[in-house]
């Protein structure tokens, strides 16, 4: 009986225990060699077994069902490839960043091709300096390339948009601080009523300003009109668009400048709407990018001409999108190939209208210009005047000399420099 209960006891005491299992780490965002070896082994296939489809197996055809069928299979070869040597987690977080990555190429493959495409199909008339030069009072459907242009289109959509752009950035700015900063039962119901504009289709725009500016008021069909039934296009997308950025400023920023002493509308001034710069930029680039490119609008409220009008307050006035509507619907190539060269300096315009709102409001939050900064130092120069006055201790009349670390120098120090604290000012 000993014997049999040592036994067991015996053997349980040399039994090894098991060995611990050690999962291995594994580090999904870095890019390996065989992470490359895959994607190209993927896409071989795809391709390889796409064009067999196409081609040999099924009557399918189109370039579109062709990009698909490729992209589906290749996101099934890769996700085969990769759990040749990963495991179940690390083979779908693969599968996601690819799927992520490949949608995103497509989209900026659709949109290199329609780049390409229009600028390939209006090189024949962007090579001639006449077509930025002229109007089309002279070029008939059957003139050459080197007689007319589109200025008169440029001109029309440069006033057209700075004129909605006047009423929209302070419209939509104020309306977008009340909603944020004045919560209630009446900002709900605008918000609502914004939201719903969002989705306002553009004809309904132009007919409405067609409805009360012209047949009712009756002014004729000009580029004020056209701005204006723009305008009511941007309106609502930068209300939203503001709307969200100013919401997303901390409730900190506010608590802290009104802790100091600051009213409500002067810290929205001074703290809200510098700290939002760059989104309400954003916002202002959406807007812009919404009502640059209608065209019907500006068809029912301006018309269109061939002529140069600088007046748009008075004459039928084109914008570029609406020219290159009228363009491309001849059937000559000269006025084709017009249209193609309108439309890719549409988007040329574009460009540089984004770059520029990018330069004015793309600066961070706290940083400032260095004319921005002499402001902020003067405006601190007469803060500290006034309290001396409230004191009673005499100061002097102006800024002559400011000293930084008792060093004297011409001009006021950054404001960014940790040693402006030490600024004090001396009379000369």
């Amino acid at each position: 009986m000993t014997d049999t209960l040592a036994g067991p006891a015996k053997a349980h005491e040399t039994t090894p225990p098991a060995a611990a299992v050690q999962e291995v780490r594994r580090d999904i965002g870095t890019f390996h060699q065989s992470d490359l070896l895959a994607i190209l082994g993927a896409g071989a296939a795809s391709l390889s077994a796409t064009t067999l489809v196409f081609h040999h197996l099924a009557p399918f055809s189109g370039k579109v069902g062709f990009v698909i069928m490729a992209f589906l299979a290749f996101l099934a070869f890769y996700a085969l490839l990769v759990s040749l040597e990963e495991n179940g987690p690390a083979v779908r977080a693969r599968l996601a960043a690819a799927i992520i990555h490949g949608l995103a190429f497509l989209v900026l493959l659709a949109l290199a091709y329609m780049i390409g495409f229009t600028l390939v199909r209006g090189i024949q008339a962007l090579r001639h300096l006449n077509f930025f030069t002229q109007d089309l009072r002279n070029a008939g459907p059957l003139e050459p390339l080197t007689v007319g242009g589109i200025t008169h289109a440029v001109v029309g959509t440069l006033e057209m948009i700075t004129i909605a752009l006047a009423i929209t950035i302070p419209l939509g700015l104020i309306c977008a601080i009340f909603l944020s900063e004045i919560p209630g039962a009446f900002s709900r119901f605008v918000r609502t009523v914004v939201e719903a504009m969002t989705a306002l289709p553009s004809i309904v725009a132009g007919l409405f300003i067609y409805a009360t500016f012209i047949l009712i008021l009756g002014f004729e069909l000009s580029g004020l009109a056209a701005a204006l039934a723009i305008s009511v296009m941007m309106l609502p997308i930068i209300i939203r668009a503001a709307d969200v950025v100013l919401r997303l400023v901390p409730g900190s920023l506010r608590e802290a400048s009104q802790a100091l002493g600051s009213g409500q509308w002067r810290t929205v001034w001074h703290v809200v709407l510098p700290t939002a710069r760059s989104g309400l930029t954003t916002a202002v680039i959406l807007g812009t990018a919404r009502g640059i490119g209608e065209t019907s609008p500006v068809l029912l409220t301006a018309g269109y001409t061939a002529n140069m009008n600088v007046n748009p307050l008075k004459g039928p006035m084109v914008s570029l999108p609406l020219a290159t509507f009228e363009l491309v619907k001849s059937p000559q190539p000269t006025m084709i190939a017009r249209g193609f060269g309108t439309a890719a300096v549409l988007l040329l315009l574009v460009l540089i209208l984004f770059v520029v709102a990018r330069i004015i409001g793309g600066r961070p939050p706290g940083s400032l210009s260095r004319r921005q900064e002499h402001r902020r130092v003067l405006a601190s120069y007469r803060d500290l005047e006034r309290f001396d006055r409230r004191s009673g201790v005499e100061t002097a009349s102006a800024p002559s000399l400011f000293v930084l670390d008792d060093r004297p120098q011409a001009t006021p120090p950054r404001s960014g420099d940790h040693r402006s604290t030490l600024l004090r000012r001396r009379s000369r």
